[in-house]
């Protein structure tokens, strides 16, 4: 199968599985526990309904609309992942050249294989990058201060992760556990490209931790043993603050799922929330972002840009997530499959899908621009 027979992102993932090691892509592909998070971010869609108004003008579709005071094409944003390397040698720029094409926002990961200042000259269009209050609020202001200097528009505070959670499937292919299950051998050998890349060229690295100066204390710590021993289980509402004072621009509080900490989110300084269960890998148990969207909407719209980021395979999700109330959407797996398969020609060739598939929605529903998106049509089945 060719990225060219691919008909939707969903095809994609049959060639990343065959394309990646099998560690690898259990990484990519799992979630935590019993994964019934990572299954019901998408599941939750099909509750909804789209309500359409027929014999209505849909002979011109108009999808522009603005993210964090940028003019954008389509309402779809590239969300914050780690380490795309480890998918396709051609990373993270083959992602942020196929965003701009597309009209979007980048988001770049603080676990990143490209550095800010690498993303930021990799295209023109506007980009956010994610991070992390550390227990080195140092470092955490260091990252800020480099995204000025480099331009980006907005930053993306991570907020579900006061310890990593708990990923099975790493441990069952040996991805992170740090010895190889004997099963997990002959799929790593039937990869020597990405051995090369991974073991050689040390291509894998996180290199914004390992640009800067302050993780040199780290002992005979890993890089990733660093960051995890960085997390801050101390962090409140106050460090939020510090945070936007530090920025002094648009703010994403990413993994918020009820209106109290979207409401604190906007009391705190931040501009908009990415409505996130971290793709499902954090907290199992947690609401899908979908289920979230509309009360939070109802109670903070007129504060808050909302964004839905989780289970995003359709163009039909997107069109449902913007009529319960979000203002854009995120994908993450929705982009990485494809870059598995293809690198840059995969993404755009996924985007392309997943943008034709938003218009057709639109068009079918008898609604000719986003904005016009709203209760009217979408209802909850049963």
């Amino acid at each position: 199968m060719k990225i060219s027979d691919c008909n939707n992102i969903m095809d994609f993932r049959r060639i990343a599985r065959r394309r990646l090691p099998s560690p690898v892509f259990n990484y990519l592909d799992g979630g935590a526990d019993d994964e019934w998070t990572l299954g019901r971010n998408t599941t939750a869609f099909d509750d909804y309904e789209l309500l359409p108004a027929q014999l209505s003008d849909v002979s011109s579709i108009n999808l522009k609309t603005k993210l964090f005071g940028e003019a954008v094409d389509w309402p779809v944003m590239i969300s914050p992942t780690g380490a795309s390397k480890l998918f396709h040698a051609a990373g993270e720029p083959a992602v942020v050249r196929a965003a701009e094409k597309f009209g979007m926002v980048y988001s770049l990961s603080a676990l990143a294989t490209t550095t800010i200042e690498d993303a930021a000259t990799a295209s023109q269009g506007p980009k956010m990058f994610q991070i992390y209050i550390l227990k080195d609020r140092g470092l955490t202001a260091e990252f800020v201060s480099r995204c000025r200097s480099a331009g980006y528009k907005a930053l993306c505070l991570t907020v579900d992760t006061p310890v990593p959670g708990n990923r099975e499937r790493d441990a069952v292919y040996g991805f992170t556990s740090g010895r190889v299950p004997l099963k997990s051998i002959p799929s790593w050998l039937r990869h020597p490209g990405w051995l090369y890349r991974a073991l050689v060229k040390k291509d894998l690295e996180m290199v914004n931790l390992a640009s800067s100066d302050r993780p040199s204390q780290q002992g005979d710590m890993s890089l990733l043993e660093y960051f995890n021993d960085q997390l801050d289980r101390s962090l409140t509402w106050k460090d939020v603050e510090w945070l936007a004072s530090e920025w002094n621009g648009p703010l994403v509080i990413k993994g918020v799922q009820t209106v109290a900490d979207c409401r604190n989110s906007a009391n705190s300084g931040a501009t908009a929330v990415m409505l996130s269960n971290h793709g499902g890998r954090q907290l199992e148990a947690a609401p899908a972002p979908v289920d979230c969207i509309a009360d939070v909407a109802d109670a903070l719209h007129d504060r808050l840009e909302i964004i839905c980021d989780g289970g995003i395979r359709r163009g039909t999700h997107v069109v449902k997530a913007l009529a319960l109330g979000a203002s854009a959407c995120s994908i993450g797996r929705g982009y990485l499959y494809p870059l598995a398969a293809g690198g840059q020609a995969g993404v755009e060739r996924g985007l392309t899908l997943l943008r034709a598939e938003v218009e057709r929605t639109m068009a079918l529903m008898g609604c000719d621009s986003v904005r016009k998106l709203g209760a009217s049509f979408i209802r909850r089945r049963g």
